[in-house]
This record gives structure tokens, sequence and C-alpha cells, in this order.
């Protein structure tokens, strides 16, 4: 399969987000609630996968939950305590650009929780998982998958473009050498938390335009009909000429000028 162009990207993604947009309108009609947690090593594509989501959605109803590491307050609660603050209410679509599943994944491998915590962890998730389900969120768990030597070229591109060096970290570069042991718990993760109420769906982010088409198709396929008609708006004429717009005190940039 061939890497698509950018236009040929955006053209299949159109259609696609305009069943976004209905899906948007459908939930906020509905009262449904959506909650999908995006999973995956550094660089997977997890950013740009949630903007294929969102990009043409309100932000006031879809909203994107990307945490930071917990506070010394938030270390000392239930673990999933801070992410249930997050969680989606009526009419609402909430993306986790990484989720709880941190501690399965990278507070397990780079030590920062400890085995017990881990275990217990992969225990409690499908319990704390079947209570979402059970009361009515629609629960959708991706995991996007990356070959080393994507991540690597990756990681590198990022180390070079001063756009992208922000998304780099002493984190991501002690990662480099767990690739393995990110496999592997990975592995037992999937396995402890692949429930017939919430599974995982893996989805091929080598490429990623190829990856965010895929995810995108497979969110709206498992919907139901989410067809709703827009509601009718009157619209009438204005009645009058249409006025310039008129500054009394300070005046507007004039048009860049590109030498």
């Amino acid at each position: 399969m061939g890497k698509l162009k950018k236009k040929d990207y955006e053209n299949l993604l159109e259609p696609l987000e305009e069943e976004l947009v209905g899906m948007a309108r459908w939930a906020r009609s509905t009262g449904a609630r959506i909650c999908v947690l995006f999973e995956g090593r550094d660089t997977a594509g997890k950013g740009g996968a949630i903007r294929a989501v969102s990009g043409r959605l309100n932000p006031r109803q879809c909203r994107i939950v990307a945490l930071s590491k917990p506070s010394d307050t938030e270390r000392t609660q239930w673990y999933f305590q801070r992410y249930v603050q997050h969680l989606p209410a009526a009419g609402e679509i909430v993306l986790f650009d990484r989720s709880w599943y941190n501690r399965a994944g990278v507070e397990k491998v780079m030590g920062f929780a400890s085995e017990p915590q881990v275990a217990n962890f992969l225990e409690e998730a499908p319990r704390f998982e079947r209570m979402l389900v059970d009361d009515g969120i629609l629960l959708f768990k991706y995991w996007l998958t990356t070959d080393q030597a994507q991540q690597e070229e990756r990681l590198r591109e990022r180390l070079e473009d001063p756009l992208k060096r922000w998304k780099l970290s002493p984190i991501d570069l002690a990662a480099r050498e767990k690739y393995d042991a990110y496999t592997e718990a990975r592995e037992a993760m999937l396995k402890a938390t692949h429930t017939e109420h919430a599974p995982w769906t893996l989805v091929d982010f080598n490429d990623q335009k190829h990856g965010r088409l895929t995810l995108v198709r497979d969110l709206l396929d498992r919907l139901p009909d989410t067809h709703v008609e827009p509601e009718p708006l009157d619209f009438p004429e204005l009645g009058r000429e249409p006025e310039e717009e008129s500054y009394a005190v300070l005046q507007p940039l004039a048009d860049y000028q590109i030498s």
C-alpha cells in the first residue's frame, strides 16, 4: 500500500468529517456519552488521530484530555480518581490522549509504579470499565501500532524539527532502549483488559494517514445509526444593504505583503 499524498488524504477524510459532525449532532440530541481512548508507543500518531476525529467538531462538545504526571495529592488518591472527573456528560465526546492505561505501560516499564500496583490495576481496570459501560458510556479503546524503525524515524524528526522538538522528552529517549519491554507490557495489558464489554482495537499506524482513516471509519461503524437532521433555522434576507466595518480608534493590520 503506497503512502497517501496530502490532497488524497484530505479528500478521503472529508466525507468522514461530515459523518463525525453528524455523530456529534446525534450525541447532542440523544444525550449519548462517547469516550475514546488513544494509546500507543511514543510517536505512534495519537495526536494526529485525535485531530482527525475532533478537527471539525465543536470544542465545547468534544473535549481532548491529555493529563500531565500526577501531583503529590493525586498520587495518594484512588488511581482512577483523576480520570473520572474528565468522563463525558450527556451529549459530550471525550478523547483521551493516553488514559488510565499509563499504569500498565510507561509507569510499569519506566519503574514509576511497583509490580503490585500494576497487578492491582490490571485486575481493577476491567471492573472500572464495566461500571462505565453499564452506566451507558460508549467506550472505545484504540491501540496504535508502530514498528521500531518507524518510531526511530519519527523520534529523529522531532529532534531535528524545531517545531516538533517540544514533543521529545528525556522519557521518550530512555524508552528507545525498552522497545521489547513495552511490547511485553502491552501484551500483558491486552490479555488482562481485552474484554467483551470493553474490547481493544489495534490499528496499524506505520502509515499515519492510512491509520487515521481506518480508525475514524471503524469508530463511525461501531456507533448506532447516528443520522439526525440538522435543526432547521430561518435565515431571512437582511432587508437592507450590508454595512462596511468601521473603526474609530484603532485600524486593523494591513494585509501581509509577501516579497
